[in-house]
């Protein structure tokens, strides 16, 4: 019973941490990347599609993303996608290839995306130690039910701490990974 509620935090917890991952990878850096608008959404003959779905993108260089449609007449649904986001891009159309230019970050900017990052960061943190006081909570609930010892409970919830402590490490890892890359110039 112990170790099925271990196995369920830690599984919780490294959940967390891949959504804090995929999250930064929406936050523009400095260099182009397909993650940036892979998720905006297309109005494709009257439903919303990922981009991904309806396009191919590419990484033309280091400040300029390439995307083409599929069929021609998406051309102008992309824009409209791409002017809708919070992004700031504004896209480039020559026949049916669009081009983004992602402009170099200012300082104020950088720093202003660090922040983000930050919160990101601290948002998962508390997701991270709310699993954490599931975890011990469910714990008392068996030693209040004479399922386990008031020994094996102490253990457990070190045990689920140490899972916190790696946890919490690995965000800050994650956190400091990412704002290195945005202050890099």
């Amino acid at each position: 019973m112990i170790k099925d509620i271990h196995n369920d935090a830690s599984v919780r917890m490294q959940k967390s941490i891949d959504a804090l991952r995929h999250t930064l990878i929406k936050v523009r850096t400095g260099r182009a990347s397909t993650a940036l608008v892979e998720h905006l959404k297309v109005n494709y003959y009257g439903s919303d599609m990922p981009l991904s779905q309806v396009a191919s993108i590419a990484v033309a260089d280091a400040r300029s993303l390439t995307i083409t449609p599929w069929e021609k007449q998406m051309v102008g649904a992309v824009e409209k996608a791409i002017l809708g986001s919070d992004l700031g891009l504004t896209p480039n159309t020559a026949g049916t290839v669009i081009r983004l230019n992602l402009p170099a970050l200012t300082e104020e900017r950088r720093k202003e995306l660090s922040k983000v990052v930050h919160g990101e960061g601290e948002d998962t943190k508390v997701a991270i130690r709310n699993i954490r006081r599931d975890a011990n909570h469910h714990v008392k609930e068996l030693l209040k039910d004479k399922q386990i010892t008031e020994d094996e409970m102490t253990r457990s919830e070190a045990d689920i701490q140490k899972m916190t402590d790696k946890a919490i490490k690995d965000v800050d890892d994650v956190v400091k990974a990412k704002e290195q890359e945005l202050l890099a110039v």
